[in-house]
């Protein structure tokens, strides 16, 4: 194979083999998110739902419950969750 053609050839294999690799990696990152530790990049702890599943539905229709309710009701609720998981977080270290 004469000397010219096999830079080309070369750097045309080098690129299927990557553009190969993308489309793998954007499967596997999708699913593989949700099992890596927060400390190493992964999902925080209070991240919402993903699309599409029943956890996802019923957030959303959290969310839109306290959207729709108004302000000085919410900040009632929200001060009532912080001093229940307060209390828990105490009952639990004991």
């Amino acid at each position: 194979m004469p000397k010219r053609f096999r830079s080309p050839l070369i750097l045309l294999a080098l690129a299927a083999g990557l553009s190969g690799c993308g489309t793998v990696n954007e499967k596997l990152s999708a699913g593989m998110g949700e099992y890596i530790p927060q400390w190493a990049g992964g999902l925080p702890a209070d991240a919402p739902p993903r699309p599409g599943t029943p956890q996802y539905d019923a957030y959303m229709k959290e969310r839109e419950r306290k959207r729709l309710m108004p302000a000085a009701d919410r900040e009632k609720e929200e001060q009532a969750q912080k001093g229940a998981m307060g209390s828990n977080a105490s009952a639990t270290a004991r």
